[in-house]
């Protein structure tokens, strides 16, 4: 796998060399202006909201990609990672579909084993992270959502809990016509997923409705799933330059979970699951829902004023079984808002903004006795807790050099404070602030319209999650000594965008390089106390990383894609200390050094290769055929680095058809995944305390769907 990575990406840095040599001989920059008004509509239709204004990618100093709904439409469409795998620096691990992918952006989140950490997830810019930066999916649904949006790196100077970056996740409500489609998919290990979506347009609002089911099996012993998942988005304009969205969504739904293997048990059968999970039932019975309302209007003599105030509120239900049986029931309240100003410092451009956000999450989690999966009649224990999320940021990028070089200064406040009673006996309450003012300072200077070349950096804050508070010391609930991870980021880059209309071969190159360097001091991390996990302040690391991105057409219809991330993770000090009983029950404190060692669940290399071809056939119909590689380096499984899991390649493969019809469409697509079936960790249970490590990637799976669709 190192050959066939060095290989490609030398190949691809050469080709991409030399055709921006032939570019820049063919035409110069006054050339370039003069080039056909395709280039800039193409541009300027690849905006960006995730950065808290409204920009194109070759305009913002951020490494930063975004996805419409035509590059994934003929894809499966269960997991995030079937359609964000080529997203260079963006390394995806599904656990069971897609309710605990791992998302690691320049190794943030790489340490969650549950759920989505250190990565800010929007659901149409409402935040679905909870208030501690922790984060489900379940709400995501790919038949509904119009276009994925990525910014990579430290978005701390922007959004709270966001070191490793920003996904933006938006509903398909940019649409021209009324219509309504029929989907349905099915594939191996028990997959069905069914449902609609209405699109209705008006001289006064549009309306989406969507919703689907989805039933999977899944691929290990006690791995089935269900979901209902109902998203409506409603916009409407009042007036010329005003519009009011009122954004919902409901999900219900319930997963088994399998659990993790000793290595001894996934070489033996890596299809089984952990006894204990079994034994337990466990599982996590979910009801969620929220309702927003959004109201946004442009202003001004110029129409250079724009203010925007988003309100929301979320109920979300647990049940989730495992040494115990818990209930949990959260409410949240929150609202954001922001203002810009577009305005000329005598010649120069210059755009400020200024925002805010609050969000309170109030629960409460009842515990029982777990009785093979089904709930005790006695109340164990009973908590309450609160978490408060509230924060502003000031945004302000001045032109430097007319239509060339600009300067982006942002930072954030934030505090995050949490409160806890317990309310049986022993009754106790706690409290703990956390807050930090995180600056950042980037660069953009374009070196032609089209070609841009961006630096940065910027300090990031990541409060500890509710989960990691928990205290060692039973006096506490939460961990006196648990500070805020902290850390400085540094990156430079160049992208861009090159055309040549009148070649018949390679006539379209775009790509972005990457390097970035991130110093973390106050690393967050896991401790064991009589084989109980706690969180300390216990590392120092340093991490240096490449990502490369490029997408090529070779001819008309026929496109190469390549991303490769290199990620040089190491702990520069780190002390870990255990407290353990042995046979008398004598309690033994020992210590270990873990300075110099590799951090876990991250891969040295990640390559993702794709070759794609589509063509109208006649009038009416269109095909799609794509081929993908993906190969991933060996992980560490723990900070010890006492094993590393082999490295493995994915071969996927998939064919699709569009027919239209006058009014009516149809589209079919079905492919295969791990082609030659493939055997690999797909997912590492980082630092687990009894050596449970490794859980398996999907086998080789098929899946086929038809959608059926009426344009009005």
């Amino acid at each position: 796998m190192k050959n066939i990575t060095f290989i490609t990406v030398s190949l691809m840095l050469l080709l991409a060399f030399g055709y921006m040599s032939a570019f820049s001989q063919k035409i110069n920059l006054a050339d370039t202006v003069a080039l056909p008004d395709t280039i800039y509509r193409e541009l300027d239709e690849v905006v960006i909201t995730a950065t808290r204004v409204k920009n194109r990618i070759i305009d913002i100093p951020y490494s930063v990609v975004r996805l419409n709904y035509s590059s994934f439409k003929y894809d499966r469409k269960i997991g995030s990672n079937d359609m964000l795998s080529a997203v260079p620096g963006l390394f995806l691990q599904s656990r069971y579909g897609d309710h605990d992918v791992r998302f690691s952006i320049r190794g943030f989140g790489s340490r969650s084993n549950s759920g989505v950490r250190g990565i800010r997830i929007l659901l149409d810019d409402i935040p679905e992270s909870e208030p501690d930066g922790q984060t489900r999916l379940e709400a995501l649904d790919f038949n509904s959502i119009g276009r994925i949006e990525i910014v990579k790196g430290n978005a701390s100077s922007l959004y709270t809990n966001a070191p490793g970056g920003v996904a933006n996740f938006i509903n398909d409500i940019d649409f021209n016509r009324s219509s309504v489609v029929q989907f349905n998919q099915f594939g191996s290990f028990g997959l069905f997923k069914n449902g609609f979506k209405a699109a209705v347009k008006t001289e006064k609002y549009r309306l989406l409705t969507t919703y689907s089911y989805i039933n999977y099996d899944g691929y290990r012993e006690h791995n089935n799933e269900y979901w209902h998942i109902l998203n409506m988005v409603l916009e409407t304009n009042p007036s010329p330059h005003t519009s009011l969205s009122i954004l919902g969504y409901f999900v219900d739904g319930s997963i088994k979970l399998p659990g993790s293997l000793t290595k001894a048990e996934f070489e033996q059968d890596p299809w089984q699951a952990n006894p204990k999970s079994v034994s337990r039932d466990e599982k996590r019975i979910t009801t969620k829902g929220r309702v927003g309302i959004r109201y946004d209007a442009t202003f001004g003599g110029n129409l250079n004023n724009e203010i925007e105030i988003t309100g929301y509120g979320t109920i979300k239900f647990f049940d989730r079984t495992a040494k115990d049986y818990r209930v949990i029931n959260r409410y949240g309240l929150g609202i954001s808002g922001r203002y810009v100003n577009k305005a000329l410092f005598g010649t120069r451009h210059n755009e400020f903004s200024v925002g805010g956000d609050l969000y309170t999450q109030p629960a409460r989690t009842e515990y029982y006795e777990n009785i093979n999966g089904s709930k005790g009649d006695q109340i164990l224990q009973l908590e309450s807790e609160n978490i408060v999320n509230k924060g502003f940021y000031i945004s302000d990028n001045f032109e430097i050099i007319k239509k060339k070089m600009f300067v982006l200064l942002t930072g954030r406040y934030d505090n995050v404070f949490y409160d806890q009673t317990e309310e049986t006996l022993p009754s106790r309450t706690d409290s703990r602030p956390f807050n930090a003012f995180t600056p950042k300072l980037a660069l953009n200077y374009k070196l032609t319209p089209v070609i841009a070349i961006y630096t940065s950096f910027g300090l990031s804050f990541d409060a500890p999650a509710a989960n990691e508070m928990a205290s060692p010391d039973p006096t506490y609930l939460f961990n006196q000594d648990l500070n805020a991870q902290k850390s400085k980021n540094f990156e430079i880059g160049i992208k861009g965008n090159l055309f040549r209309w009148d070649k018949l071969f390679v006539k379209r190159l775009n790509f972005e390089a990457t390097f970035f360097n991130i110093r973390i001091g106050n690393e967050i991390i896991p401790f064991e106390v009589l084989g109980d996990v706690f969180y300390r302040n216990a590392a120092k690391t340093n991490r240096m990383g490449v990502e490369l991105g490029a997408q090529l057409e070779i001819f008309e219809g026929l496109n190469f894609g390549l991303t490769y991330t290199l990620s040089d993770f190491k702990y520069l000090t780190y002390e870990a200390e255990t407290i353990e009983a042995d046979s008398l029950g004598n309690l033994i404190t020992s210590t270990k050094d873990f300075s110099g060692n590799i951090v876990p669940s991250v891969p040295k290399n990640n390559l993702y290769l794709s070759l794609s071809y589509s063509r109208a056939l006649g009038k009416h119909v269109n095909i799609f055929a794509k081929a993908s590689y993906q190969g991933i380096s060996g992980m560490w499984v723990d900070d010890e680095n006492t094993d590393e899991t082999k490295a493995y390649d994915l071969l996927n493969g998939l064919l699709g058809f569009d027919f239209k019809f006058g009014k009516f469409n149809i589209m079919a697509s079905g492919g295969v995944n791990n082609i030659f079936n493939e055997i690999y960790v797909g997912f590492t249970n980082t630092n687990s305390a009894d050596k449970r490590f490794y859980e398996a990637g999907a086998p080789r799976d098929y899946y086929a769907s038809i959608n059926i669709g009426y344009t009005f």
